[in-house]
């Protein structure tokens, strides 16, 4: 009888390290796992950027998108907002050409939407981050599920940062992308048990 994927702890990669079910073998997804996912981010423009690309993900898997993260940040001026809210007709044609990321005009056009919000925003509240940190009440929030499917997709604090963005002129900020993303950036650090990242506590 097949596995049920949702049932799935931990799993030994060929290095000894157990790692969370949902993380292949592939280097570059392992080292997204290691040194990425679930550890805090403080940094406005980062935090812009894993916003922007968790929108992208809509639909699509995140290894994707993670394959194509460094073509797009030549493409969107390392995330500058500033630059990307001067982008011309031409430049957003160019965008729709570029083989190197996902050309959907409504999700190219949501990150030009977004970085006049996200300005506005560190222009309201001096950051960014203490925007975004709000949610949690500045603090990482901590599960340890032991199965794959105890993961969860969906929080109460994902739920308001969703609407809160949504109100501010964000796209492609439901309720799944925005959890997805606090995941990310290590809001939520949902490792799961035995994990070896699972005691992690490193802060950028």
């Amino acid at each position: 009888m097949p596995i049920d994927p949702r049932k799935l702890k931990a799993q030994p990669h060929a290095d000894g390290k157990r790692r969370c079910a949902w993380c292949s073998a592939d280097p570059l997804y392992v080292a997204y796992h290691d040194n990425e996912w679930g550890e805090a981010v403080r940094d406005d423009q980062h935090l812009f950027e894993m916003l922007c690309l968790e929108g992208a993900q809509a639909g699509l898997s995140w290894i994707t998108v993670l394959r194509k993260r460094d073509t797009y940040r030549q493409a969107f001026d390392n995330f500058n907002a500033e630059k990307m809210l001067g982008y011309t007709a031409a430049k957003r044609r160019a965008l729709l050409r570029n083989p190197g990321i996902i050309r959907n005009r409504l999700k190219l056009e949501a990150f030009i939407a977004n970085a006049g919000a996200y300005l506005e925003i560190r222009a309201s509240h001096g950051s960014f981050s203490d925007y975004l940190w709000q949610f949690t009440n500045g603090k990482v929030l901590r599960r340890r599920p032991l199965y794959l499917g105890g993961i969860a997709a969906s929080s109460e604090q994902g739920d308001a940062m969703s609407n809160n963005l949504g109100k501010r002129g964000f796209k492609f900020v439901g309720p799944t992308i925005c959890h997805a993303f606090m995941q990310a950036v290590g809001m939520v650090n949902e490792h799961q048990r035995y994990c070896w990242a699972a005691s992690k506590e490193t802060i950028k």
